[in-house]
């Protein structure tokens, strides 16, 4: 550049590395490395959360890890269609958005079920573990029976009585009803050899109980107290001769 008629010439030029000191370049050099360690931790932290972000929209938002099976296990007298159209679980819906308490109150509904237990098999099956009602008793309902678990719940009607239980004579079966109530405190109380040979309980009043046993044998109860007692006293006499056997007051029994 020109300064008034006899002044200098004046350019500009870049400087060589090497004009600058070994020790601007160490101090720019460290600024740097500061620089890139303050921002990796962010950068790390973005990806990760990219990660997540990505994994948590595939897990819940979309079919890649959706529902391809409801598993059924411990059904018997139901089938795994009947547990599986009760379970009411969505094929393809993500299962971790499955709500299980609420599939596990549909299965529950079902009259045969005491109890269901709903989880999640990774990745991607519904598992439905049902434990039924046992029955302990069958009532007669015209040509065909009602069971009644140990609650006294009629839950199902058979074509047939299964053999291991007793038919059960009650006007007006539920778990609410005094005369079940005393049919299951009778039947929690008898010994082995006395439920080999029980064939019908018949409760018509609470204080009315009787037991037909095999070879028309038969033992008058009375009501439910004492009913250990009773079922012990019972269990000796079935020695005896004698079709009826009253331990109704087991303190003053009488067999004839």
């Amino acid at each position: 550049m020109m300064a008034g008629g006899g002044g200098r010439n004046w350019r500009l030029v870049r400087a060589d590395t090497d004009a600058v000191p070994s020790s601007v370049r160490r101090f720019m050099a460290r600024a740097r490395q500061r620089r890139l360690r303050a921002a990796l931790p962010w950068a790390v932290a973005f990806g990760v959360a990219l990660v997540i972000g990505g994994l948590v929209w595939m897990v819940y938002a979309t079919p890649v890890l959706g529902v391809r099976e409801v598993r059924v296990v411990g059904a018997d007298s139901l089938s795994t269609v009947e547990v599986e159209e009760a379970a009411s679980v969505r094929l393809r819906e993500p299962l971790a958005r499955v709500d299980l308490d609420a599939v596990r109150g549909r299965v529950q509904g079902l009259a045969a079920v005491d109890h269901a237990v709903v989880s999640r098999s990774w990745p991607a099956t519904v598992v439905v573990e049902v434990v039924e009602r046992t029955p302990v008793a069958a009532v007669r309902a015209g040509q065909q029976f009602t069971l009644i678990d140990g609650e006294g719940v009629p839950y199902r009607t058979v074509e047939r009585k299964p053999s291991a239980i007793p038919l059960a004579a009650l006007p007006k079966p539920g778990p609410d009803d005094v005369n079940t109530r005393a049919m299951l405190t009778v039947l929690g109380s008898l010994t082995e050899e006395l439920r080999e040979q029980l064939l019908q309980i018949s409760v018509l009043a609470p204080a009315r109980i009787e037991l037909s046993l095999r070879k028309d044998r038969k033992v008058i109860w009375g009501d439910d107290s004492a009913s250990e007692t009773k079922a012990q006293v019972s269990t000796a006499l079935l020695k005896r001769d004698g079709q009826t056997i009253d331990v109704s007051a087991p303190t003053v029994v009488t067999i004839r």
